[in-house]
This record gives C-alpha cells, sequence and structure tokens, in this order.
C-alpha cells in the first residue's frame, strides 16, 4: 500500500518537474528574444556582446536571491552556460 502511494506521489512530482521544465523553456526563449533586441542596438551602436561586469552584476544579484537548495557554484555555472548561449545568439544574429 505504501509502495503504491509512494508511485503516486513520485509521478506527481514527476508531473510537476515537466510543467516547469516546460516554463523554464518558455522563460529561457523570452529571454533570449531580449538578448537578441539588445543585440541590435548594440550593433547599431558599435558596443561589444560581451560585458563581463553586467554578467557578474547579474551573477551577483541572483547569488543574493538565492534561498537554496539549489548551491551557489550551481547557480553561477547555469547561468554562464546560459549567457554563454546568449552571446552565440546575439553573434550569430549579427554576423559576427
Amino acid at each position: 500500500m505504501a509502495q503504491e502511494h509512494d508511485t503516486d506521489l513520485i509521478e506527481h512530482y514527476r508531473q510537476e518537474i515537466d510543467e516547469i521544465d516546460t516554463q523554464l523553456l518558455r522563460m529561457l526563449n523570452r529571454r533570449a528574444a531580449c538578448a537578441l533586441s539588445i543585440g541590435k542596438i548594440k550593433k547599431r551602436n558599435n558596443l561589444p556582446v560581451f560585458v563581463p561586469e553586467r554578467e557578474e552584476q547579474v551573477v551577483t544579484r541572483l547569488l543574493a536571491e538565492n534561498l537554496g537548495p539549489v548551491r551557489p557554484e550551481a547557480v553561477r555555472t547555469v547561468f554562464q552556460a546560459i549567457f554563454s548561449e546568449m552571446k552565440s545568439l546575439e553573434e550569430a544574429e549579427n554576423g559576427d
């Protein structure tokens, strides 16, 4: 009986994770659209795609907001991967 209940709980949490993953993907695509818009403005004004101070500012803010259980190192790693992808998108869009 307990095992059946646990199986139901696992399925419930997996469905919740699937929904969260879908939301994360939508948000990443929204972020990418914003980054591409910024990239166009930067190109028009001859500004660099990569601004390390801005990335560090974002990570610092997120680390301050992080209440866990995600470890600070993981927050930094995940967002560095996001920054890298956004830079790649901007460069591809702008022909750099």
